[in-house]
């Protein structure tokens, strides 16, 4: 099952939509859908979470609290939205095209991808694109 909360004054536009593509994510990947949050909220939010849980004094767009056990993907995935709009507009793309990466690449942590190494970057932006491809 996978939840939609708002800890902002952003509300996703179509739910539904967003939740059967994470699923069929998530199903692609060989793995089975638990309970996931999604938490979208602001900057101060995620930053509060970032010091008290892991000890980073920094902002950032999404952090993810994986409970998964075994094949059942299960977690809590926390979104600012202020940051997903900086990103954009950094990136110079649309608020609606940087919002669906973050969110998936929260589930393609659970599903075992990183992001630290730079081959690891390169393969999760892939997998990004995969899923990106499929909106379309």
């Amino acid at each position: 099952m996978i939840i939609f909360n708002y800890e902002s004054d952003f509300k996703l536009v179509n739910e539904e939509f967003y939740s059967k593509w994470i699923t069929n994510a998530i199903l692609n990947e060989g793995f089975e859908v638990g309970e996931i949050n999604y938490i979208f909220c602001d900057d101060a939010y995620l930053h509060q979470l970032n010091v008290e849980f892991l000890a980073h004094d920094t902002l950032t767009d999404i952090i993810s609290f994986d409970y998964s056990i075994g094949k059942l993907i299960s977690g809590d995935v926390f979104i600012s939205i202020e940051r997903v709009k900086d990103n954009a507009n950094d990136l110079n793309i649309s608020f609606d095209l940087e919002l669906p990466r973050v969110v998936i690449h929260g589930i393609l942590h659970y599903c075992g991808y990183k992001d630290k190494t730079t081959s690891d970057a390169v393969m999760m932006r892939k997998k990004e694109e995969q899923y990106m491809f499929l909106l379309s």
